[in-house]
């Protein structure tokens, strides 16, 4: 059997960087400036739902479900692991995050997890298409954090 597709060095640099760039987005509630890292019609599932299909659904009942009602969040990019395609016209990366939650009483709690997501290159560059973020087992699945959008 042949061994996974494991990405060049370049692409698993850029996708470590992509992450980084995302997480950011996500601790300073900026969905504006993250949506543009998504195709338009991503597929997408997590936490609240099941399949959501396009950016503008997920920003809806995903994103804006989470990023305001938690702190911290990061991926652990030394734990990213990311797959290309022979072609470098699709990649796969799949990576733990951690970040706080909080109690109705306003207390923190761990809220790690974990995320595969999907791209597809075209001549515009990379896009996220699909993405499956979910929390670990045991994690409470609600945030009671009230934190302001920073753009839509």
């Amino acid at each position: 059997m042949a061994p996974l597709p494991t990405a060049n060095t370049e692409i698993t640099q850029f996708f470590r960087q992509w992450l980084d760039t995302f997480a950011g987005y996500v601790r300073e509630v900026d969905y504006a400036s993250a949506r543009p890292l998504f195709h338009p019609d991503v597929l997408a599932f997590g936490t609240h739902n099941d399949v959501i299909p396009g950016l503008d659904q997920w920003v809806k009942t995903q994103w804006d479900n989470v990023w305001p009602k938690t702190a911290d969040f990061h991926f652990v990019l030394d734990q990213a692991s990311v797959l290309a395609s022979p072609d470098g016209a699709m990649a796969t990366v799949i990576a733990p995050w951690t970040s706080t939650g909080y109690h109705p009483d306003g207390s923190a709690f761990a809220r790690p997890g974990r995320a595969t997501m999907l791209f597809s290159k075209d001549n515009d560059g990379w896009l996220c298409v699909h993405s499956h973020m979910s929390l670990n087992r045991g994690v409470p699945q609600a945030s009671h954090a009230n934190r302001p959008v920073k753009a839509w």
